[in-house]
């Protein structure tokens, strides 16, 4: 099994790279970024901010040592978010260029569908493509998985990939709901957890 740790501020270079080129081809990035020719630079600018301005401060991001993948997670009732980080994310107005307002439309639907109860959210799992096939995404998923497990509480998470449904499931997680794209996007299928009971 890879070796997993927690992500420091100074692996998000690295990171924002891997997770850039692993959703290079992901049905929603293609959505939120049809040129291909820019998709992977702004994919990269995109999870530099995430991670910079919501995940490292808010959440649990691991990643291994080689920083060849990354799970980013926001626990249940996350810190609100500091003024200076949603400031930050202002950029992603001039990034996601003309399709700012189909992003908005589909973070506001994924919202309205986001489960009330106490939960664990999965936000990100990805792998650098050089990587994949080697049970990185599989290791990345387990410490929070593990606290879940121990502490009696579900996690949720929004799959956009059919093939990656069959993967979340083997770690337990089952389907909810399918929903679409605003503006004939592409589905999502919406994915709840709950704890394994402990002998």
């Amino acid at each position: 099994m890879p070796e997993v740790r927690r992500a420091l501020p100074e692996d998000v270079p690295g990171l924002a790279a891997s997770l850039a080129r692993a959703f290079a081809d992901d049905p929603v990035a293609s959505y939120i970024f049809p040129d291909g020719s820019l998709r992977e630079t702004g994919l990269r600018r995109f999870f530099t901010l995430q991670l910079r301005h919501n995940y490292l401060p808010r959440g649990e991001v691991y990643t291994t040592s080689e920083r060849d993948g990354a799970a980013l997670w926001l626990p249940p009732s996350p810190e609100p978010a500091r003024f200076s980080d949603v400031l930050a994310h202002a950029p992603l107005v001039s990034l996601l260029a003309g399709r700012f307002l189909a992003t908005r439309r589909l973070a506001r639907m994924l919202v309205a569908h986001h489960p009330q109860n106490r939960h664990y959210y999965l936000g990100t799992l990805g792998t650098d493509p050089l990587h994949q096939g080697r049970g990185v995404a599989s290791a990345l998923l387990q410490p929070v998985l593990a606290h879940c497990d121990s502490s009696a509480t579900p996690a949720y998470l929004e799959c956009s990939r059919l093939e990656n449904v069959a993967f979340y499931a083997r770690h337990g997680f089952t389907v909810t709901c399918e929903v679409l794209a605003p503006d004939g996007g592409p589905p999502l299928w919406l994915m709840w957890r709950r704890p394994l009971q402990r002998p």
